[in-house]
């Protein structure tokens, strides 16, 4: 039966970015592959993320930044979502990351990253995981 349960996520392009083709192909392909999908569509701040994140129950969170502004906004997001007491939801980023932003990244909370030429298969995979772990902890 969890196998048939939609899980639900939200795609946010935080900060000025106004690149969305990526995010829009990530929302499809997570919506095509069963899940419920929230697109905030782009410029939105760190803290309008974590209220639509909040108001629509979502499980995870995914990032899309291909400005170079990933340090800056991937962190200010979990910190929006820790403050409205929501910082149990798991946040997944991609876009144009250089390698050595990673570490920094996971260690600011991001839970995931991914890069150019993942995998969408892969993707899709780690949103499952993160929904299920987030859901989980739920119960």
């Amino acid at each position: 039966m969890d196998e048939q349960k939609k899980h639900r996520v939200l795609i946010g392009k935080p900060g000025l970015d106004g690149h969305d083709r990526g995010a829009k192909f990530i929302a499809r392909a997570l919506r095509d592959a069963g899940f419920e999908v929230v697109y905030t569509g782009i410029r939105r701040t760190p803290e309008e993320i974590a209220a639509a994140a909040v108001q629509e129950d979502v499980s995870a969170v995914g990032l899309s930044s291909l400005s170079g502004a990933h340090l800056r906004l991937f962190p200010a997001v979990v910190e929006a979502l820790r403050n409205a007491g929501a910082g149990d939801i798991p946040v997944l980023g991609g876009g144009v990351i250089p390698d050595e932003d990673v570490k920094l990244l996971r260690d600011a909370g991001i839970s995931e990253l991914f890069t150019p030429g993942t995998p969408v298969e892969q993707i899709i995979a780690a949103f499952r995981k993160a929904c299920e772990a987030q859901e989980a902890g739920r119960r």
